[in-house]
């Protein structure tokens, strides 16, 4: 599927690319939450940049990408970024925003995002990127949540994904 745009459904099954590459590796998701790609971006984590290149087809949340660019205009406006590393740090999210499939905030993430969720209390946009997750409508087993996050960890696991 070489669709980048926001969906609404889950995304399809992309067929494997690669000569040798395994077909479980091809189905496998990487859902990309907003604390480990600004740790990439803005604290230049090496392990979360590790993470986020993975094997799998990589998805994310349009949230994601808001909750990013904020943490950007942010790390500017209070002076850790400088003019050069902000220009960089918009690129970079550019390039990752081309480079996954992107889900939208639906009527049903938000509906499910009412509901409780295994490991309480969990903060409302943390809950939105389980609710994207849990949307994509794969097995747990298929997906591993790339995450900095102690509460979106926890309930990751809680709830069957492997976390990185």
């Amino acid at each position: 599927m070489a669709k980048r745009r926001a969906q609404t459904g889950a995304p399809g099954r992309r067929r494997t690319r690669a000569v040798g590459r395994t077909a479980a590796v091809d189905l496998a998701l990487r859902y990309v939450e907003s604390s480990a790609l600004v740790a990439a971006l803005l604290e230049r984590d090496a392990a979360a940049r590790a993470a986020i290149r993975g094997p799998g087809r990589r998805v994310s949340s349009t949230l994601t990408l808001a909750e990013a660019t904020r943490a950007v205009i942010r790390a500017r406006a209070t002076g850790r970024l400088s003019a050069a590393d902000e220009r960089a740090a918009v690129r970079a999210l550019q390039v990752f925003a081309r480079r996954c499939d992107l889900m939208a905030v639906t009527d049903a993430v938000l509906a499910r995002v009412a509901r409780p969720f295994p490991v309480e209390p969990i903060r409302t946009l943390d809950a939105v990127h389980l609710a994207t997750a849990e949307q994509l409508g794969e097995p747990p087993a298929l997906v591993t949540i790339v995450t900095r996050d102690t509460r979106v960890r926890e309930n990751a696991l809680a709830l069957g994904y492997a976390v990185e």
